[in-house]
């Protein structure tokens, strides 16, 4: 049995990355996963500051890490996700 037995899952297809950010912002933002929607701005629409931004992206390094070794979203890059589909697009391109 190989010690790395998270590389083992199967890749995670866009529907599955937009569930995974839905569900940890419900989560952070205290409110329920079908009030986030694909088209929301983090700012306008979902009220996200920046605390929550980071602690979203903890959050998917940590989900997504499980899975894909050495997942990491860049600080740099974090200013330009600014709705949850720049979110989405952003995780997908990352895993290929």
């Amino acid at each position: 049995m190989p010690a790395e037995t998270h590389v083992e899952q199967s890749p995670m297809d866009r529907a599955a990355v937009l569930a995974l950010i839905q569900d940890r912002l419900a989560d952070i933002l205290e409110i329920e996963p079908t009030e986030v929607h694909e088209g929301d701005s983090f700012a306008d629409d979902l009220d996200a500051d920046s605390l929550a931004l980071i602690e979203l992206v903890e959050a998917l390094e940590e989900d997504i890490g499980e899975r894909t070794v050495g997942f990491r979203i860049e600080d740099e890059d974090l200013e330009d996700l600014k709705t949850v589909r720049d979110a989405v697009d952003y995780v997908v391109a990352k895993l290929g």
